[in-house]
């Protein structure tokens, strides 16, 4: 934090409380730098530049030798009226003085108009109001306005208006960090808002099964990739679980998987399963698909009330891993493997019962999970690698979330990093 500049006469809206102490500090949440970032990092590292805008920039209020807080000389340029103002007001200018006084745009009855239109001219630069000796209300109210400070016309010399440049920019300095911060933090508040309003919300209720689930976005900083899930119980006690995967990565694939969880759900409520249910939802994704070679994967599993007995549909996806006790884990069936959404016109996705037993954990996933390297070479992990790393995280006793957890962690740190691919894991047990 910078040391506050000691109070003098000429900073009447500082003495008066009005302008709040300059703070150093603040981030942006945006990897990018922004022209306000760039204008800031300028700042710091070249000599201040002032552009003064005065009716009659001969007078008196132009300083012949103005300094820094390094003693390096402030480079000044001067515009009679607004239009040379825009002209000369480049990045490279830190602080503007303003004569209040100036003829200017705006109501006639608006004594700040000079002013404010300035601020919209150049918003992310400090501005100090120059006003007559005695109109300290007027240089209230341009602090107000948005002025960083004002200064008295007739009481200025090179040590105070130097002090004052540098206290500007400063300050302007400060409130542009901290916005950015404000910003940032209401931005990651309305992204976790409207995460939990994208991810689904399991309707469980009434049923015995245990449900966990991971979701990783492959895309840094996204909210959601194209892998999708979700999981609900009908009035029957038929509990529905399915998982997919739009093709690609970015925000039209997230938003077209968003629109498939969604329309799944409604179907499977409706009663539908099965061939009629995928034939639906592949004519959804046909008509929401902003080009004609998206498709999508899919997979569901529609587990008997009695928890004992499931039906498997596979439309391109992975099969499912299940895991018995006493028994290895292992994947199940996937030789009626029907094609992913959106390929064929008229394509058919066959049913396949399944056994589960009395007691299991079925775990269904998006290739993101399957795909990512072993080591610096080509190989990657594969099902069958899959399998071997649940079979040894079972045998450690994990289960539920943190089994997902672990699964994915390893996985990340097989692949020597972050996953490209979005990974989607849900896990359903039924125990005894």
């Amino acid at each position: 934090m910078p040391v506050p500049i000691p109070r003098q006469r000429a900073f009447s809206a500082a003495e008066s409380g009005q302008a709040p102490a300059a703070h150093r500090g603040g981030t942006s949440m945006d990897p990018s730098p922004s022209k306000e970032a760039k204008v800031d990092s300028h700042a710091a590292t070249t000599p201040l530049t002032l552009l003064l805008i005065e009716d009659d920039p001969g007078g008196s209020t132009v300083v012949p030798e103005l300094r820094d807080s390094a003693g390096t000389p402030v480079r000044v340029r001067t515009a009679r009226n607004l239009t040379e103002a825009e002209r000369l007001l480049t990045d490279d200018v830190h602080c503007i003085l303003l004569d209040l006084a100036l003829p200017g745009r705006g109501a006639e009855d608006d004594e700040l108009g000079v002013l404010k239109h300035v601020l919209r001219l150049a918003p992310r630069h400090a501005v100090l109001a120059l006003t007559a000796s005695g109109d300290a209300e007027r240089g209230a109210e341009a602090v107000r306005v948005g002025a960083q400070d004002y200064l008295f016309r007739d009481e200025l010399d090179a040590r105070l208006l130097s002090r004052a440049i540098r206290y500007a920019v400063e300050r302007k300095r400060s409130d542009t960090a901290e916005r950015r911060l404000a910003e940032g933090r209401l931005r990651a508040q309305e992204n976790r808002r409207l995460e939990r309003g994208l991810l689904p919300t399991p309707l469980l209720e009434g049923s015995q099964l245990r449900f966990a689930a991971r979701y990783r976005p492959g895309r840094s900083r996204a909210l959601l990739g194209g892998d999708f899930y979700d999981v609900v119980r009908t009035p029957d006690g038929t509990v529905h679980a399915m998982i997919g995967d739009v093709c690609g990565h970015g925000p039209d694939e997230a938003a077209l998987g968003v629109e498939l969880r969604i329309a799944w759900r409604t179907l499977t409520l409706a009663g539908l399963c099965g061939d009629e249910l995928l034939g639906t939802l592949q004519q959804v994704l046909e008509h929401e698909r902003a080009d004609d070679e998206i498709f999508a994967t899919l997979c569901t599993v529609d587990i008997a009330p009695d928890g004992r007995r499931a039906g498997l549909c596979l439309a391109g996806h992975p099969s499912p891993l299940i895991a018995r006790p006493g028994r290895p884990a292992k994947l199940l069936p996937y030789d009626n493997n029907g094609p992913a959404l959106g390929l064929l016109p008229g394509a058919r996705w066959p049913r396949t019962q399944v056994e589960l037993g009395p007691q299991w954990s079925l775990m269904l996933y998006t290739d993101g999970l399957i795909e990512g390297r072993v080591g610096e070479g080509l190989e990657r992990l594969g099902q069958d690698g899959m399998v071997e790393m649940v079979r040894r995280l079972l045998s450690e006793g994990l289960g539920g979330e943190e089994l997902l957890r672990a699964a994915v962690n390893e996985v990340r740190d097989l692949n020597g990093g972050e996953l490209t691919d979005d990974v989607a894991v849900l896990l359903l047990d039924r125990v005894v």
